[in-house]
């Protein structure tokens, strides 16, 4: 993975966290759609590059996970990357490309193998429904 930034700027508040810069990471190594994806918070180029923009909302690291310095960037790409599978812009057999991103990511920021070989090994057997299209958010009407 070639990075643009190291860091992620994001504030917690509302939702659990919130970015404040934009964020962008080179993922032409693992994923690298038919078409460009252009999300209101979310783009990937055509050649792989992940632009995750100012406002994005996550929830951090789920499940048994802590929220800790070296988890923060690996759960934003993650979350977009399973965020697009859910809408299907991205086909489902990516989710074992997001994972493997994730740890990868985690492992880069300092994460110790044990711990992250971990995270890994939940996602691999509890992530399905979180990037499934039969958890697409749908837009909501109210009154």
């Amino acid at each position: 993975m070639i990075e643009f930034d190291k860091h992620i700027y994001y504030k917690e508040g509302d939702w659990k966290y919130q970015l404040t810069a934009e964020y962008r990471i080179d993922l032409s190594a693992f994923i690298k759609p038919l078409m460009p994806i252009s999300e209101p918070f979310i783009q990937l180029s055509a050649q792989g590059i992940l632009c995750i923009l100012n406002g994005y909302c996550w929830d951090g690291p789920s499940g048994p996970m802590i929220d800790t310095p070296t988890a923060m960037r690996g759960s934003l790409v993650h979350d977009a990357l399973y965020q697009l599978m859910r809408m299907g812009l991205l086909p489902g057999d990516c989710r074992k490309t997001a994972d493997i991103i994730f740890f990868n990511i985690c492992r880069d920021d300092g994460m110790s193998w044990i711990r992250a070989r971990y995270a890994l090994r939940a996602l691999r057997l509890a992530g399905g429904p979180a990037a499934s299209t039969k958890n697409r958010k749908i837009n909501l009407i109210a009154p």
